[in-house]
Order: C-alpha cells, then structure tokens, then sequence
C-alpha cells in the first residue's frame, strides 16, 4: 500500500516536471534566436517600400553592419547625382579649368557630398538581426519617404528663393563685379538645387520633382557672356623677364574664365575693369657655395579697379633659386615666379571677383627684396 506522502508527492512531481519542460521548451528560442527577417531578402510587411527607403548591412559587428546599411542608402544617391552631372558639364568644366584647386571651387565630389549628407540626415537604423549560425550581423537602414520629401521640398523652395534674388540682383546692378559674383552664386546655387531635386525624386515613390525655373547650363552661359563682354583685365608687366611672366599671369587669368583685352585671341574689345601692373627682376647672389649658383628673384603686382581707381590688392614675393651654372639657376627662377607668383595672382583675382574676397593690400617686402623697386604705384 502508498503511503498518503506518496500519493501526494507524485502529482507535485508531474507540475514540476512539466513545468521544467516548459521552461526549457521556452529557452528554445534563445538557442536559435528570433527567425530570419523578411527584409534581409528585400521584402517587409513592416517597412513596406511604398512608404520607406531602405538598405541593408552585413557584417561580422555590429557596429560595421549599421555602417554598411547606411552606406547601401547613401550609394542610391550618389549613384544618381553622378548620372545627373552630364546636365552640369558646362559649369564642371569651368569650374576645372585650370585644374587649379581652391576652396571657392564646387566640383562634383562636393554636390555629391553635400547633398549626401543631408539626405542621411533622415536615415535611421530600423531594425538588427544576427544569425548565430553564420555569426552576421544584419542592420536594416532607411528614412521615412513622406518626412523625408517634406524636409526635402522645404531646401528646394529655399533654394528657388535664393536664385530669384541672386539672378534678380545680377540683372538689375550697374556693377560689373556684383553683376558677375551674383550669377556666379546663382549657377552653384542651381546645380545644387538640381541635386537636391535629383534627391527628391529617389525618395519620392513616385519618382516626381519640381522643374527649376533657370537651368545650369543657361546660367553658365550667360555668366561666361558677360565675362566675355563687361569684364576685361589688363596686364602691364616690366623688369626682368617680364615677358614669361606676363604670359604666365595672361593665361592664368584666361583659364579662369577672364578676358585679357588685347590679348585673349578671338576676344571682343571688352571695357577694362581691373589693371594689374606688376614688376619682376632677379640678379645672381653670391652664396659662398663651389658647386651652385644662385639667383634671387623678386616679383610685386598692383591690381586696381579701373573704374574708381581704387588699388584693390598689391601683392609681393620672393625667393632664391640654385643651379649648377648661373643661367639654369636664371631659368628656374622664372618657372618658380611664373608658379608661385603668376598663378596664385590669377586665382586670387578669381576669388576676389566671384566671392568678395579681400584682395592683400600690404606694405611688406619679401627678404632681400628692396622696397623702392619692388612696390609699384598705379599711374591711373
């Protein structure tokens, strides 16, 4: 015969055992984690493609599959701002003229990076997954396609604005100068605007934009017609080898877009707006060296707005130069002058005239440069 304790203990065991099966059952998934997601292949109920914008990262962290989801989303823009940059090709290729490089140039890398960087601004991180199986993480990564056009619609009515006032402005001024840095800034507000347009319609489902009211091309053209006609620069440079300088200053300055009256072949006769006059010499030093020559070269430059007869920058600098004979030594310190003194003045008038940059107006005097020759006054 059971005894009563017996009886009693077999039931307790069965709650017992059957509540430990449930745990375990339980602690199943723990061992095999949650099931593969659906967006991983490319379909969610959750984040349905009619209302999110989406991309996705694998990797063997964490940390770098958010990286990788965020940039799958990034790699659809700028996919598509590079597309649209055949529509830009007369602004890209003044603003490449030259190859010079500067920090008012607006080149492709700097749309594209720009634009990029703001449309991430939407992105979010949505939802992780990692398969204990294979050790990947995955990261889902995307933006809201309705918040993100509402924000994106807002830059573009900015940006219409802007242009407005710029072209308005440009067309209505009786100065040259304001004339020229106002459709400048309109032209790199337009490719802008196109690539924040170009942004728009990826995140739209629709695939719709809104039509811009000037055309990149259109601007650059008009602006490239006005420098043509209403914007001349003369160039008087004497002293020592002054006709390499010249020359150097001359094509430097044509690069950028100007007209050189009188020399720009094929130009018009256009008014004179800026005059640059500029002084060069160099003569052999004595280094106390038995296997170099050397030769100290001196440059200085005066640019002056003709119209007010306003001096607007003088610039100045110098330097020496070694060879084994006197004459090489001489050579290179012109190819150094043409360089460092021509094709920086050229760029800095490019700056001061597209972005009202202060031209240097100095006194200072480059070491061994003497100050009388070297600082020529404006006779206009």
């Amino acid at each position: 015969m059971r005894s009563i304790a017996s009886v009693v203990r077999g039931p307790v065991e069965q709650v017992g055992l059957t509540a430990l099966m449930m745990m375990a059952c339980a602690g199943c998934g723990g061992f095999t984690g949650p099931p593969r997601p659906l967006w991983i292949d490319g379909g969610s109920v959750q984040f349905p493609p009619a209302q999110y914008l989406l991309g996705v990262g694998q990797a063997d962290s964490r940390p770098r599959a958010t990286e990788q989801a965020y940039a799958a989303v990034s790699k659809i823009f700028k996919a598509e701002i590079t597309a649209q940059a055949k529509d830009w090709e007369s602004y890209l290729v003044v603003e490449s003229r030259g190859h010079t490089r500067n920090e008012y140039r607006l080149t492709l890398d700097n749309v594209t990076r720009v634009t990029t960087d703001k449309v991430l601004e939407n992105v979010h991180i949505l939802d992780t997954w990692f398969d204990r199986k294979t050790r990947q993480y995955y990261a889902l990564a995307g933006m809201n396609r309705a918040q993100a056009a509402s924000a994106m619609v807002e830059r573009l009515d900015d940006l219409d604005r802007t242009i407005q006032t710029e072209v308005t402005e440009a067309h209505e001024t009786i100065d040259n100068l304001a004339h020229a840095r106002n459709l400048k800034r309109a032209v790199k507000n337009a490719v802008l605007r196109d690539a924040y347009n170009t942004d728009l319609r990826i995140i739209r489902f629709s695939g719709q934009g809104f039509p811009a009211a000037y055309r990149v091309a259109e601007l650059t053209k008009e602006l490239e017609q006005f420098l043509a006609t209403h914007l001349g620069m003369a160039v008087e440079v004497s002293g020592d080898q002054a006709e390499p300088v010249e020359r150097a200053l001359i094509d430097g300055i044509i690069r950028e877009g100007f007209s050189v009256v009188g020399r720009s072949p094929g130009s018009s006769a256009a008014p004179v707006e800026l005059l640059i006059e500029g002084t060069v010499s160099l003569w052999p030093i004595e280094a106390h060296d038995p296997q170099f020559r050397y030769v100290r070269w001196c440059a200085s430059a005066v640019i002056e707005e003709v119209s007010t007869h306003r001096v607007i920058g003088a610039v100045s600098k110098g330097g020496k130069e070694g060879h084994v004979t006197e004459r090489e030594a001489a050579a290179k310190a012109v190819r150094v002058m043409q360089q460092e003194f021509a094709s920086d003045l050229a760029r800095s008038l490019t700056a001061h005239v597209y972005s009202e940059v202060n031209l240097l107006v100095s006194d200072a005097v480059p070491s061994g440069c003497p100050r009388e020759t070297f600082q020529p006054q404006s006779n206009h």
